[in-house]
This record gives C-alpha cells, structure tokens and sequence, in this order.
C-alpha cells in the first residue's frame, strides 16, 4: 500500500534508491506519538536508542533527515493514503479480536493549526472559496496562508469566582484551526470511523458521511445533543441503528426530569470517547503545524 501510493519509480534510471516506506512510516508513528518537527525528529533517532531500536537502525545506519521525512509525509498526503493505511489499522486490530461491538460512540474535537492574520476582505473571500487577489501574484505568501482552517467559538463552563459565585454566562473563546469527528466501539474504544473538517464545520451532518460503523455487533448509538436532528434520526432508523443520542433542553423550558434523568444515564457511556481525545491532546499534544486541509488530514489520520 505504501509503495503504491508512493509511486517510486522503478530505478531503472539510477540514482540514489529510497528508504524503505515502511521505514519511513514508522517515523511517522513515533513523530506523531511525540508530538515532534522533523527537525526534532531526525535529531532524537540519532540521540535515542529507543528510537533506533522501534525503527530497526544500527549506530551506523543511515538516518533520514528532516527534508526527507517532510517529502514522504507529503507524498502520502497528495496521495490519500492515510484512508487506506487506516483501513490496514484496523483489519490488524479484527485480526487480532478486537471487533467492534457493543454499539458506537460519536463525537468531535477541536484540533488548533497556527492562526492566520486576514482583513475582513480576505476572509470574505475565502468564505466564498476564492483567493484574494492580493494573494494571487505572491506565491510566497498564499504557499503560507491555510485557506481551508476556519475560526470557530469554544463554549465552556465558567468557572467558580473567588468569592464561590458561578457566573451567569458561559464562556465563548475563539478558536481556529479544524475538527475531528470520530466513532468509537463501546467495549474496546478505538477509532473505527473518522472525518477531518474545518473547526466551522457542524457535527450533527457529519453523522450522515460516513461515520456510522456498519460493522459493529451492536446497533446503538451514543452522541451528544449536537446529533440530535430529524435528518439524523430519520437516518439511524432506515440504517438500522437504534439512536441513544441526547436530547436537548426544551427553549425556554426547564428540562422534564425523565428526559434528565435518561441523558445522565447515556452520559456515563457517551463520556469514554472523551477519554481518546483526551489521549490525543495529552499524550500527543495533537496539533497541526502544516497547511491546508489535505496535511491535516494526513496529521489528524496518524493519531487516529
């Protein structure tokens, strides 16, 4: 799979003959592991036995450098690969004994990407999926410029002040970057379905791209009150999945107490995907550092 989407050429011409791909993907692994550039990356498998032992390298092995670990993480990027290498993934855990059962978990997370400075005309522009003319004539500048990342609002719960009094208000923080959409197995939690979008992107529709596993032995589905929609239930109900997705507070109503108490019960299951992005933001401080879309699919792919 990896040679494939590569597409080396048969070296019939001479020169130099690549790393091993697979090699070179297990780079990838520990680089995404450890949150690490490839600048860091190339200096830690020459410092770290550990490294070189995981990477299969003797003391004096060749290392590829960080130009080379960039120009293979891009050609699997241009090509699509991660899709079919996360497919290899997750036969390997079938294989293994670890279907996916006990129904599914859905969920997103928000992955931050550096921050881009745009006037209000360019981001008008970029809305509408155009390139600002003043960008056009400065491929300098639009090679630096992540055309497809958006802004977003963050609402969290306000914190106790120091005299005990809780604020009326949540809070909203700004936010820019994209988004990772999961589904989970209840019993094993791992990633069985996965979509990257642009932080602006709505959760709920993305339930209805691909994201419910048709594999599991189960048919429940678990997700919080951003997947309640008609759309979404009509959905479930013609796939036949049985929905256990939260249901929203009535406007201007308090919430009745079964439905209270009904949500509180799918919480205690719905809260174990918050334990994989929790592994993600920790673990391996999940963020991308590249541009574009297709590079952070390929970043967000890996640590899924």
């Amino acid at each position: 799979d990896l040679e494939k989407a590569l597409a080396y050429s048969d070296g019939s011409k001479g020169g130099r003959p690549p790393f091993d791909p697979v090699l070179m993907f297990k780079i990838l692994v520990i680089q995404t592991l450890n949150n690490l550039s490839d600048e860091r990356t190339e200096y830690l498998i020459n410092d770290r036995l550990s490294f070189m032992r995981f990477l299969g390298l003797g003391l004096s092995d060749r290392v590829p450098d960080a130009k080379t670990v960039w120009l293979f993480r891009e050609r699997l990027a241009q090509a699509g690969a991660i899709e079919r290498l996360f497919d290899r993934f997750d036969a390997t855990l079938r294989t293994a004994g670890y279907l996916p059962m006990s129904g599914q978990i859905l969920d997103a997370t928000l992955v931050a990407a550096p921050k881009q400075r745009n006037t209000n005309a360019e981001k008008a522009d970029l809305r509408a999926g155009r390139i600002p003319e003043d960008w056009q004539d400065k491929p300098a500048k639009l090679s630096h410029k992540d055309r497809h990342a958006r802004w977003t609002l963050k609402f969290t719960k306000a914190k106790r002040q120091d005299d005990g009094t809780i604020p009326a208000t949540d809070l909203a923080i700004p936010f820019f970057g994209y988004k990772s959409h999961v589904s989970i197995d209840r019993k094993f939690r791992f990633i069985r379905k996965w979509k990257t979008t642009d932080a602006a992107a709505s959760d709920g529709a993305r339930l209805r791209e691909g994201l419910l596993d048709k594999t599991n032995t189960a048919s429940s589905v678990w997700a919080d009150t951003a997947y309640r929609s008609k759309a979404n239930e009509d959905f479930m109900d013609k796939q036949g999945f049985v929905s256990k997705v939260h249901r929203k507070k009535p406007h201007l109503k308090p919430m009745p107490r079964h439905i209270q108490k009904s949500n509180a019960g799918k919480s205690v299951v719905r809260s174990r995907v918050e334990h994989v992005f929790a592994d993600q933001k920790s673990q391996m401080g999940l963020f991308v550092r590249t541009v574009g879309i297709t590079r952070a699919t390929m970043r967000i792919g890996l640590a899924n």
